[in-house]
């Protein structure tokens, strides 16, 4: 199961990590710009965060090995995003500003992570 969900969530996680490099502009504005999001949008941008990382917790929830901790990991940290713009969408979408340090460095810790993934699930 580790191999599995690390070979769907390290590509996604990779592609978004290269997005935070190519187009980190673009990035600090869709950061900056979430106190002004739609409720349906955010609600829905709950919804599938909680359900998506729920399906990976209910699937899999070990720690046995650094892949397998990470996965959880990524499990976890989407129910609790998830969880969070659903239960506390004010707090969760108060202005936020992410200079481009804090993007590249995201951009960095996602692309890592992706790369990881990546090869643990397809090698």
């Amino acid at each position: 199961m580790t191999e599995l969900i690390a070979s769907i969530a390290g590509p996604y996680l990779f592609v978004t990590g290269l997005g935070f490099f190519v187009s980190s502009s673009f990035y600090q504005r869709m950061i900056a710009a979430q106190s002004d999001a739609n409720p349906i949008l955010l609600n829905l941008s709950g919804a599938v965060h909680f359900v998506v990382g729920m399906v990976v917790l209910a699937n899999h929830f070990t720690v046995s090995s650094v892949a397998g901790a990470l996965v959880t990991l990524v499990g976890a940290a989407a129910a609790l995003k998830g969880a969070s713009l659903i239960v506390i969408p004010d707090y969760m979408t108060k202005s936020q500003q992410m200079g481009k340090t804090g993007v590249l460095a995201t951009g960095a810790a996602f692309t890592a992570t992706g790369a990881y993934l990546s090869y643990v699930g397809y090698f």
